[in-house]
């Protein structure tokens, strides 16, 4: 079965936005489209709802049903309950508290962490950083041929037993190649290592199935994935219990509060349910039925396959010019359908010239510092990036070729 495109883009405003609808977007790893669902509950929260929530009134009492709802609905899509589910300010500052945790908790029991250098350097600084507290870090590095980490790599660091967390990419935000998370975890498991998933970058493409991938962490940025500016965190009651809690000391008990010291951001809490509205309003469209998760796991391969389909052309002219390196695999089944290139000259003031050629895209380190320098590429000069979405279509693609033919 297709995706339905042009249903998919009636579900998003900005399609019929003058302003934004003025350029083929190919900027969706910086931040998507939010869908109706969501725009139309966050609206509905300012407009009724704006009161401190779960007060023994009405408007009190519809918004606290609103974010538990958002709550509630999303654990069901990705199989978890719904305590492990957490939201904060952003993936960044909800890494960051984890840190916190396990730092205390290695403090005390011991043990090393492994980090990768294929990372959004939000899943990699605050790990290396218990260093300092005399924690060991070991580093899985990617190869600097093509950008991937290989799990013989991983095992060689695992193999004395000493590593108590290893902390990766669900796929990287530059090189966007689809890293084997349950095998990784299940490696990990084996060893006796508890695992945090970032998944940032996959997530747009298709909200995980967190239980069959088996980490005990899994994030997300709801502004990424057509919703409100925050940050989800997956964190799985086994793990989160254990860990020293962050929060107000009498929040400790309940595990979405546990490590989530910030003050709750009530509207975009609730307006994270257009989300799960959205794939529900998908799978009706397609006819995927089931439950929650069955339905997330339909609506994610739609996703998917119409993604491949639409981002393998571009990938192809990628890879036939000798003036561009392509970053990642050149087989769209392979990675996410975020593409980056370094080109023979800085890559900003292309991403410019493709502006003014109707191509919103960027061009920079994208914080992912990290595995730009272990791919031999200059940050200064950094790369020409260009992410796609279910909702992009083959005729943006097109486009897209035919403004790189012009400005390249």
């Amino acid at each position: 079965m297709a995706l339905d495109l042009d249903f998919v883009r009636s579900q998003f405003p900005a399609f019929s936005s003058p302003l934004l609808s003025s350029h083929a977007f190919f900027e969706n790893a910086g931040g998507s489209y939010p869908c109706v669902q969501v725009v139309d509950r966050l609206t509905r929260f300012y407009r009724d709802r704006k009161v401190q929530p779960y007060g023994p009134y009405p408007g009190a009492e519809a918004g606290g049903a609103e974010m538990d709802e958002a709550r509630t609905r999303l654990a069901a899509m990705m199989g978890v309950a719904r305590e492990e589910v957490s939201f904060g300010p952003s993936t960044s500052a909800n890494t960051y508290v984890l840190a916190q945790g396990v730092r205390k908790w290695l403090a005390k029991a011991g043990g090393a962490v492994v980090v990768t250098n294929q990372d959004h350097e939000a899943n990699s600084g605050v790990w290396r950083r218990l260093a300092e507290e005399g924690i060991e870090v070991r580093e899985w590095r990617l190869d600097p041929d093509t950008g991937s980490l290989n799990l013989e790599t991983l095992e060689q660091l695992l193999a004395d037993g000493k590593v108590k967390l290893v902390c990766f990419p669900h796929c990287s935000n530059v090189i966007a190649e689809i890293n084997d998370v349950a095998a990784v975890c299940a490696m990990a498991r084996a060893a006796g290592a508890r695992t945090v998933v970032d998944g940032v970058s996959y997530a747009p493409h298709g909200f995980p199935d967190v239980a069959a991938l088996g980490c005990d962490v899994y994030l997300f940025s709801a502004y990424k994935t057509y919703g409100p500016h925050q940050g989800i965190m997956v964190l799985r009651e086994a793990f989160g219990m254990h860990l020293p809690g962050q929060a107000h000391f009498f929040n400790h008990g309940v595990l979405y509060k546990r490590h989530t010291p910030a003050g709750p951001d009530h509207a975009q809490i609730a307006a994270c349910a257009g989300m799960a509205d959205y794939v529900d309003a998908l799978a009706a469209r397609h006819g995927i039925g089931g439950d929650a998760a069955a339905r997330n796991r339909g609506v994610h391969d739609l996703m998917r396959a119409q993604e491949v389909a639409v981002i393998q052309p571009l990938l192809d002219y990628l890879a036939g010019r000798n003036d561009v390196r392509l970053l990642g695999p050149r087989e769209a089944t392979r990675r996410a359908p975020t593409v980056a290139v370094e080109l023979t000259q800085v890559a900003e003031p292309v991403s410019e010239e493709l502006g003014r050629n109707g191509i919103a895209c960027w061009a920079g380190d994208f914080y992912a510092v990290r595995p730009l320098e272990a791919l031999g590429i200059d940050r200064e000069k950094g790369v020409l990036r260009m992410s796609a979405t279910h909702y992009t279509s083959a005729a943006e693609v097109s486009l897209l070729i035919a403004a790189l033919d012009r400005v390249l």
